[in-house]
């Protein structure tokens, strides 16, 4: 009897961890690839896809602008005269792509030829951050980077690139406002915690809403007429907030450093990458609630991404780097390596 229970036993034990394998939740992405780009030892921000189309639009400071063919896997052009590209943004509907430059200037090309049309100086004071288009208006606000005392908005005739208006914001870092296309914007002041509800005609302030942490990224969501933002800082996360109330709904942690949030409509689903080296999956459930699904550990510094809507694919960018002490007490100095830039290619399970 006693060499049956022993022999029961071991046989439970051994069920164990193959039942707890079974009941492992799936993984929401894995890495189907990763190709390496010549380049220099410059660093990058953002890169975009042109909406509906394999185009990736990455923005390589000192390598400039280059457009990457995700179907096929390589580069297939830089942009002429585009050393400083900083943020571009696609508008298809316009066959404009217009890229915001990190001396201050606005470059913009026809998107269906990538010829070049100009690059127009705006700011004396510093470069230009990132730009995005209000549909209502037809409005494109190319936004300044961190600046001392006040963040300027320069407003462009999206069809043409004719400067409409330059508008001054007394807040340091204000980051690409949400547009729902109803005529307001919705501006996040970065290191004032507070998310701005602006009439997108005049860009007066409608209503402030203080959201309790460094609010960098807002995207609204057609399909439930909500507002989703993110927050680097100390109190990473990401929320759901009442447009009409400004009351967050919901709230979820992610990793530290985030500089780009991507949004699944398909798998109501959002990925954010972060500098520490990571990406957070948040999954939607209903209008008002988040749930964590998971931290995927990419690489440190791999902070830049953005999701191909046609597959739900994301495409992460990140090079080898080394990192040296500043000089008296000064912050540490990134150099990343040469040749080392790569595209990951990571697909939504």
């Amino acid at each position: 009897m006693k060499a049956i229970s022993l022999l029961a036993a071991a046989a439970l034990l051994a069920a164990v961890p193959a039942q707890a394998q079974q009941e492992a939740p799936p993984l929401p992405y894995t890495q189907t690839g990763s190709v390496t780009l010549p380049s220099s030892d410059t660093g990058w921000d953002y890169v975009k896809f042109e909406p509906g189309s394999a185009r990736l639009f990455m923005g390589r400071l000192k390598d400039g602008l280059t457009v990457y063919d995700v179907d096929r896997g390589q580069a297939i052009k830089t942009m002429e005269n585009s050393a400083g590209a900083n943020g571009p943004a696609l508008l298809p509907e316009y066959n404009r792509g217009y890229v915001a430059m990190d001396d201050g200037s606005l470059l913009s090309f026809d998107l269906k030829t990538l010829k070049l049309i100009a690059r127009t100086k705006l700011a004396s004071d510093g470069g230009l951050n990132s730009g995005s288009l209000d549909p209502a208006t037809g409005r494109f606000h190319v936004i300044t980077g961190t600046r001392p005392k006040e963040a300027t908005w320069f407003s462009i005739d999206a069809a043409t690139g004719k400067l409409l208006a330059t508008t001054r914001f007394p807040f340091r870092k204000m980051d690409d406002p949400a547009a729902d296309g109803k005529g307001h914007l919705y501006a996040p002041a970065r290191l004032d915690g507070i998310v701005l509800k602006l009439d997108s005609s005049t860009l007066k302030e409608q209503a402030r809403w203080d959201v309790g942490c460094n609010v960098s990224k807002m995207k609204y969501l057609v399909a439930t007429d909500r507002l989703l933002g993110a927050c680097t800082g100390d109190k990473p996360s990401v929320f759901l907030m009442d447009p009409a109330s400004g009351r967050i709904l919901s709230r979820v942690p992610i990793g530290k450093g985030i500089d780009a949030l991507a949004y699944d409509e398909e798998r109501e689903r959002i990925v954010s990458s972060n500098y520490e080296g990571s990406m957070t999956v948040v999954a939607r459930e209903g209008a008002d609630t988040l749930r964590l699904v998971g931290t995927i550990r990419t690489a440190f510094g791999a902070r830049m991404m953005d999701m191909d809507h046609r597959t739900g694919r994301l495409y992460l960018v990140n090079a080898a780097s080394t990192d040296f002490p500043g000089k008296d007490g000064e912050e540490e100095v990134t150099r990343y390596h040469p040749d080392s830039f790569r595209v990951e290619t990571w697909q939504p399970n």
